[in-house]
């Protein structure tokens, strides 16, 4: 599955998620500009996932319409490539790791198994935007669109 998103960039307001064929299969709420949380719903509104970081943490938890833990992304040092780890509860442990000047992405499973690239497809001056390839279906791709939203908040964070 294929899907293209982006950030907002004020963090407010929503987005579309699109598909390869550039029909709306779904959407992000990027819920303030002050914080960071989103929502991700799919195509008929319904909510699927939330992201935000915990009251003082650096961590991204990813949490199900239930309301219950999905995951949880954290960065992890490295001088020389950009290196993310995401657990996703239940279904495995996925290294995230880009060159240090790429904008390419390769998600792993914990066997060095490809479940999904993704890169930036944006310019210097306007909002951050994905293309995301799933390979597996461990993780649902909608999760990912949670994760990979986490990652860019992540880095803004290390950034400032």
């Amino acid at each position: 599955m294929e899907l293209y998103f982006r950030d907002n960039v004020f963090n407010s307001g929503t987005t579309a998620i699109m598909n390869a064929n550039q029909d709306q299969v779904g959407e992000v709420d990027l819920r303030s500009t002050f914080g960071s949380s989103l929502e991700v719903f799919d195509g008929a509104g319904g909510s699927l996932y939330s992201g935000g970081f915990p009251f003082f943490s650096g961590k991204w938890t990813i949490t199900g319409a239930d309301g219950a833990e999905r995951g949880r992304l954290r960065g992890r040092m490295s001088f020389l490539s950009k290196k993310f780890e995401y657990e996703a509860y239940g279904r495995g442990i996925f290294d995230i790791e880009a060159g240090a000047f790429s904008s390419e992405y390769e998600i792993r499973d914990g066997q060095g198994q490809l479940a999904a690239t993704f890169e930036k497809v944006s310019g210097w001056f306007s909002s951050s935007a994905y293309r995301l390839s799933c390979e597996m279906t461990a993780v649902d791709a909608f999760e990912w669109v949670a994760v990979i939203l986490g990652l860019n908040e992540i880095q803004k964070r290390q950034r400032s």
